[in-house]
């Protein structure tokens, strides 16, 4: 059989640590070799796992003024579906002369947040404008949660299926013989922007003296956060790390706390629990990575976030009972299972192409 050519939009750096990038990454590096020819983008360092990759090509881009050499490789290039659709210039100006030539390539675009964007005041009108140029354009989408779904649904009446993001279970693994914190320890992970309830970790380390807090993460309301933290001696900020890090991380805490409204399917989330943390998270966005009274908590306000905290505080048993719930379940999302899932996708879609040629 002929290897279905796929070009994906993504940059497969090995030290980029975006979750947008780094799902590519993680998809491209499973998908068979045998039945898939891959064309992707590289700026730095690729990560081994894609430069091993046989039947594999990297396209170097500098590091400014990349719009062209990505949209001439939409153009030109020899694939048959371009998959992770980006809102980006290139993107735009693809799609906008899809339409006007005879191009019978198929795009697939992601969505991995709410579609309600005007919600959130970091975005700016323009970056909407763009994802609804790029993205909600493509001939496929698929969104990486129910929750994601609807909200397409309901705000611009566009359906979609669901395809959710995967975990890498093998990397993101407890340790077995981590010693026992003398004090429970509660881990943020995440960037430091309003929506994702940075400042709400704070409130929980003034509420509960007991128990050690550390965010890990950077944004716009770090200097903030950090001001308002001076007089909190259970608090530390530990800033952006690396893979490996935040892994070492999750391994050393007790909690994952996690108190974002405006989310998809939060990475953080399914790394912590293949961790083995238990979970408090929002219900807000309905995470289906996190079974509520079994693997962690789904919360509705902070009233009840605070109480659940204390309860897995002071209850190191079920801290444990819970982490190792957490663990099991999500192993539905290991990425060897997703990427199975786009494999299926890519072979009906290149066989509809190609008139069941593949």
């Amino acid at each position: 059989m002929k290897p279905v050519r796929i070009l994906v939009e993504t940059l497969v750096d090995q030290e980029l640590t975006n979750a947008q990038m780094t799902n590519g990454r993680d998809i491209i590096a499973r998908l068979d070799p045998a039945r898939f020819h891959v064309t992707t983008f590289v700026v730095g360092t690729p990560d081994p796992d894609i430069s091993r990759r046989p039947n594999t090509r990297l396209i170097r881009l500098p590091n400014r003024y990349q719009t062209i050499k990505i949209l001439r490789e939409f153009i030109f290039g020899n694939h048959e579906i371009l998959f992770y659709v980006k809102a980006s210039p290139a993107s735009r100006w693809y799609v906008k002369l899809k339409s006007t030539r005879k191009d019978g390539r198929v795009t697939i675009g992601t969505l991995e947040s709410q579609s309600n964007l005007r919600a959130e005041p970091t975005i700016t009108r323009e970056n909407i404008r763009l994802w609804e140029q790029t993205v909600l354009r493509c001939d496929y989408l698929f969104s990486n949660s129910n929750a994601v779904k609807r909200s397409l649904e309901s705000e611009y009446g566009i359906t979609s299926e669901v395809v959710p993001t995967g975990v890498d279970t093998n990397f993101f693994t407890p340790d077995r013989h981590r010693v026992a914190n003398a004090r429970p320890l509660v881990l943020f992970v995440g960037s430091l922007r309003h929506f994702k309830g940075a400042h709400i970790v704070l409130n929980a380390a003034e509420c509960f003296p007991q128990a050690d807090f550390v965010l890990v993460g950077d944004g716009r309301m770090a200097d903030e956060l950090r001001a308002r933290a001076q007089h909190l001696t259970n608090v530390r900020f530990d800033g952006a790390l690396s893979r490996t890090a935040v892994r070492d991380k999750y391994r050393q805490s007790d909690i994952f706390l996690f108190p974002s409204r405006w989310e998809g399917s939060p990475k953080v989330i399914m790394e912590a629990a293949a961790c083995g943390l238990p979970v408090i998270a929002r219900k807000d966005y309905q995470p289906e990575t996190v079974v509520d009274g079994e693997t962690g908590y789904l919360v509705a306000g902070d009233d009840e976030l605070f109480s659940r905290l204390e309860e897995l505080l002071t209850c190191p048993a079920r801290r444990w009972d819970m982490g190792q719930a957490a663990r099991a379940h999500i192993a539905k999302f290991d990425w060897d299972r997703i990427t199975r899932q786009w494999e299926e996708i890519f072979l009906h879609l290149a066989a509809r192409t190609n008139g069941g040629g593949h």
